[in-house]
């Protein structure tokens, strides 16, 4: 099977077969990164570069990790360092390094849409890897990637995310790619942390976290965005922890074997208690794993496009 576009710029419009390719891709290289030789020439000749407009450290080094592992030429880009701070476009940029023979530019921005503008105008595929408030196409299928491993399906699952779901793109994809593969999808958080219109997308949105945990298979706590917020959309952390803070209290209303998640980085006592986080359901630190799996994943599939199709 041959993923539909040379980018991957979100999981909107992306189908429920993509997506399990996508998956099932990323189970086999599971198997090379636990293994003792994590060592493949899948991307040998191949060339990667990573963009980053925003800090990251999960994201970039597990894309960085990904090439090497596949034994791709990687290269690493911070718009600090680079001729983006004499004034270079975004565009300019692409081009320059898409001139020099890469096959995959790996990009965060914290404009909406940067990933979407820079793929029209190179011939190198271009992954999102996180874009204003917009998607984390990456972060979600790592997720669902972690939940279909636990749990074996994700189709009849209720996943409820709480938090920050306003500033959130790691809630806008996961809303897209679970709710595509036949998830519930349960958004809770503070009213002012609540964007309108969310129901379009398909998931249910609820004004109070025990709501949204009822019955749950997957509780996934995203990260307070401080930085994004332009003003104050709530009294204090204490009061955001006091009411939509998970806790072993409101955990207890989930199933007795549902799932623990966040994307990190974790805010303990913020999102979620340190009980919370290093409880015996949690997959936090599985979820860093597996985004490195996923990620090989997607190398692998968007380098392979042209030798696909020449086959088919």
């Amino acid at each position: 099977m041959v993923l539909k576009s040379k980018d991957l710029l979100g999981l909107r419009g992306m189908t429920a077969e993509e997506i399990e390719h996508i998956l099932d891709t990323a189970k086999m290289m599971k198997y090379v990164i636990t293994s003792n030789n994590k060592r493949t020439p899948h991307l040998q000749g191949k060339s990667i570069v990573t963009l980053f407009y925003e800090n990251s450290t999960r994201t970039r080094l597990s894309f960085e990790l990904a090439s090497k592992y596949m034994s791709a030429s990687s290269a690493n880009i911070s718009s600090s360092v680079s001729s983006v701070a004499k004034g270079e476009t975004l565009v300019d940029t692409g081009k320059t390094i898409d001139m020099m023979g890469t096959d995959v530019i790996v990009i965060r921005h914290p404009q909406s849409g940067a990933p979407h503008l820079l793929a029209k105008h190179v011939k190198a595929s271009v992954i999102n890897a996180g874009d204003g408030m917009n998607e984390h196409p990456t972060q979600a299928l790592l997720d669902m990637f972690t939940i279909r491993e636990k749990k074996g399906t994700l189709k009849g699952l209720k996943v409820a995310i709480i938090g920050d779901i306003y500033h959130s793109r790691v809630a806008r994809s996961n809303a897209w790619g679970l709710v595509t593969m036949g998830a519930e999808v349960a958004l809770a958080g503070p009213a002012t942390l609540i964007p309108p219109k969310m129901e379009t997308t398909g998931v249910k949105v609820y004004s109070t976290i025990h709501e949204a945990i009822i019955d749950a298979d997957v509780v996934m706590a995203l990260r307070m965005q401080l930085e994004r917020q332009k003003k104050a959309l709530f009294p204090s952390i204490r009061e955001y922890f006091r009411f939509f803070g998970l806790d072993e209290n409101r955990l207890r209303l989930a199933k007795k074997d549902a799932l623990i998640m966040h994307p990190g980085p974790v805010n303990r006592g913020v999102e979620l208690s340190s009980a919370i986080a290093d409880n015996e359901k949690s997959v936090i630190n599985e979820q860093v794993t597996n985004g490195v799996a996923v990620r090989m994943a997607l190398l692998y599939l968007l380098t392979r496009r042209g030798i696909n199709e020449a086959a088919d």
